[in-house]
């Protein structure tokens, strides 16, 4: 795990200022918060990070609270609202718990959470974009964040532009005057292109933008973005911390300068997560570093194992040497998780569609379905209609392979009948 995704705890206890008497007193044996210690491993800080159980009676896990109303004791504190929890949209144990370790993770001033990872997007572009501003979003970006974007967006007057994921430093060029914020993904999705983000960072904060970057892929375990000059990390929570394919969230990480209007815009707005799954959140956080230790280590194996194969022009996959992002992915990163592509090899476009439905139709043990992280292995036909600058593979269809928790040679079977049966469509 990476070296750089030690950091101290921001502590949130939610009880502390109003709690009674726990029955910790002194003397007692007092809990060491190895969050605090950075010589403890990735896996250590997991398992503890977020919660204090001394908070809570003594239980592990902090409590699932459920709240709208919250009771103030006198007029005057009400007025003044001179207390911790004051509604719920604001807040909860359960949520703060949750933030607080993704804080640890992201080494951010604060985090907001939110229902869902297109949420996680679109918050904080209408916190920081007014009429007139000028959007750079990357062109190999999320679907649904471009869809977000040529739709809500524009028709609120924020002029969208996109740009080749290769510009690094000479993002520049395409800034204007009124280039407020630069969103970046990297890698990209499906294609997974590698971005320069040090230099894009500098580029445009030299031209006064804020940088925005969905981290989804690498998760704060394989990059740190607010380390390498990003002003707000982005990620679905939906996909790695979850890791059951059962929850919605999207999680929102900012630095001293921009938490402020970050939080505002979310209070604003009232897009708040929920309770229960900011707890579900955080117990999947408590393996994500040993699931994702498995997720690479098998999609890595089966990316090597699928170069070269017959019926692959390519593997898109950053940690393959081969790949043309690798340089950036090697300096940058510290790990790959379970998601890549293929491109099938059928150079006759007409037939794109039927060699690909083939394949997927010839799964076993791949689902078919959308979104990643969970603990089952899925394939989709990758859409890049879409794209105006990063274009398609011309070789044949993008098949993007989400990797789960299955038995290595049983996937790599699995993508060989697809393959084969590819091959006689």
């Amino acid at each position: 795990m990476c070296a750089n995704a030690s950091s101290p705890l921001v502590f949130r206890h939610g009880l502390n200022s109003v709690a009674p008497d726990l029955g910790w007193q002194t003397g007692d044996r007092d809990k060491d918060v190895t969050t605090n210690d950075k010589s403890h491993g990735i896996n250590t800080r997991l398992a503890h990070m977020g919660n204090d159980p001394r908070d809570f009676f003594g239980f592990v896990n902090p409590p699932v609270v459920r709240a709208s109303t919250v009771l103030f004791p006198n007029a005057d504190r009400m007025e003044r609202r001179d207390q911790q929890y004051t509604y719920g949209t604001k807040g909860t144990p359960t949520t703060d718990a949750l933030a607080a370790a993704i804080d640890e993770l992201e080494g951010s001033a604060g985090t907001i959470l939110v229902p869902s990872g297109l949420a996680a997007v679109s918050i904080p572009l209408l916190g920081f974009l007014s009429a007139g501003d000028h959007v750079l979003i990357v062109d190999s970006v999320y679907f649904p964040t471009r869809h977000f974007a040529d739709t809500m967006l524009r028709r609120l007057g924020v002029e969208v532009e996109y740009y080749d994921p290769a510009l690094g430093a000479d993002i520049a060029t395409v800034m204007k005057s009124n280039t407020k914020v630069v969103l970046t993904e990297s890698p990209g999705s499906n294609t997974f292109e590698m971005q320069d983000i040090p230099a894009i960072a500098k580029a445009a904060h030299a031209a006064g933008a804020i940088v925005m970057m969905d981290n989804t892929w690498a998760t704060p375990l394989f990059f740190r973005p607010l380390d390498f000059g990003v002003d707000i990390s982005i990620h679905a929570a939906t996909k790695y911390p979850s890791g059951h394919s059962d929850v919605l969230l999207g999680t929102v990480s900012a630095n001293e300068r921009c938490f402020p209007q970050l939080k505002d815009t979310l209070f604003a707005m009232g897009v708040c997560a929920a309770p229960d799954d900011c707890y579900t959140i955080l117990r999947g956080l408590r393996t994500m570093g040993v699931r994702l230790e498995r997720h690479q280590k098998t999609a890595l194996a089966l990316a090597e194992g699928l170069e070269g194969k017959a019926g692959v022009a390519r593997v898109l996959h950053p940690a393959l040497p081969s790949f043309p992002g690798h340089d950036l992915w090697k300096r940058d990163f510290c790990g790959a998780s379970g998601l890549f592509s293929i491109v099938l090899d059928c150079p006759d476009a007409h037939q794109h569609k039927a060699k690909a439905h083939a394949f997927l139709d010839a799964l076993r043990i791949f689902g078919l379905g959308y979104s990643w992280g969970g603990y089952e292995s899925l394939a989709v036909i990758a859409n890049l209609s879409d794209r105006t600058v990063a274009k398609a593979p011309k070789e044949g269809p993008v098949i993007r392979l989400q990797i789960g928790l299955e038995d290595t040679a049983d996937l790599m079977a699995d993508i060989e009948r697809g393959l084969a049966a590819a091959a006689s469509a």
